[in-house]
């Protein structure tokens, strides 16, 4: 099914913030998947399968150990692509400094490539990363692809390097509708309806409107 890329951040929003992600970081990750989307892949489905993976595990046992280390780890030996990709764009200027930063283990790693386009756009310079068989870059604006669809949808790279300035070759330019497995979109709409506050008796008899009111 085809949905507008405004669907698809509304909808991964209230899912990733179901699946017990703060707010900000909820809509990073929506920024994100709508970002993939429009360049031509299942976002949705890639979304949906982190949120799957990391259901009640806390923030703190996927996120990256030190920024300042020489590899970022996480303490359960793999690492949300979403936190790691925001760290990663708020460090963008280091990672100009250093020319690469370097993360293991990182859960579907396709999910962090929207927030290199971030630090691109704050660099003023084309950002790419790079694991087993796949090779991205963007300006924030473009994106190139390099790599066969298994590696680039692998479910985790042991070594993910991020690294600026970048060549760009190849480009791609994006859509503005993508089509969605209807799978995917369901199991985003559990997570979304996480985030619903359960029903109060009082809540109910408002629910039910005027019949309860007698206006004679």
């Amino acid at each position: 099914m085809s949905h507008s890329l405004n669907e698809i951040e509304a909808m991964s929003k209230r899912a990733a913030r179901g699946a017990g992600l703060s707010w900000g970081l909820a809509e990073e990750a929506a920024k994100g998947t709508r970002w993939l989307s429009a360049f031509g892949f299942p976002g949705t489905e890639m979304l949906a399968e982190l949120l799957n993976i990391n259901d009640r595990i806390p923030s703190i046992d996927v996120s990256p150990v030190s920024l300042r280390a020489e590899v970022w780890h996480a303490p359960a030996r793999r690492m949300s692509p979403l936190i790691a990709g925001a760290a990663l764009s708020d460090c963008a200027v280091r990672l100009l400094e250093r020319g690469k930063i370097t993360m293991e283990h990182v859960n579907i790693p396709l999910l962090a490539v929207p927030f290199m386009g971030g630090a691109a756009l704050r660099l003023g310079r084309p950002v790419a990363a790079e694991w087993d068989g796949a090779r991205l870059a963007t300006d924030g604006k473009r994106l190139c692809v390099q790599g066969s669809i298994e590696a680039l949808r692998t479910h985790k790279a042991d070594r993910l390097v991020f690294s600026a300035p970048a060549d760009m070759t190849g480009q791609q330019e994006p859509v503005m509708r993508a089509d969605v497995s209807e799978e995917s979109w369901e199991q985003l709409a559990k997570f979304a309806h996480r985030t619903f506050a359960p029903a109060t008796e009082e809540s109910r008899l408002r629910g039910a409107g005027a019949g309860l009111s007698d206006n004679d």
